[in-house]
């Protein structure tokens, strides 16, 4: 099965972050929503990178990244009731979302996510 990364859990194996191991271990096969693909780019651009070195280091992952289309646009919106209380971004929704739909887990290092009842296994890592 596969799993659904946050951006959280790419940018702390990019950035060789606590927990770095654990994600990396999971990227075979790993899915990541367009959302959390632009926010691990803005996070490049933010330190510096040009654009093309952004687009290649996200891309040197080699997950798939799947649309954030109108079903998934909904469901993010529809999350909004469940996890507001834990403070939940849109990228947030935007991977759970995902990983709901999918019917995987998801591979984050944001610990509000593991009290979520939403059916869906969330791993943290760290």
């Amino acid at each position: 099965m596969s799993v659904v990364f946050d951006s959280s859990a790419l940018l702390a194996i990019a950035f060789e972050e606590e927990g770095a191991d654990a994600a990396a271990r999971r990227l075979g096969g790993g899915i990541m929503s367009a959302v959390n693909a632009s926010e691990v780019i803005a996070r490049l651009v933010d330190l510096g990178a040009g654009g093309e070195e952004a687009r290649t280091s996200l891309l040197a992952f080699g997950l798939e990244i799947r649309p954030f289309d109108a079903a998934l646009a909904v469901a993010a919106g529809l999350l909004r009731t469940t996890t507001r209380e834990r403070g939940l971004s849109l990228g947030d929704r935007a991977c759970l979302a995902l990983a709901i739909r999918e019917q995987a887990g998801v591979v984050t290092a944001d610990r509000a996510w593991a009290a979520l009842d939403l059916g869906v296994e969330v791993e943290l890592i760290r």
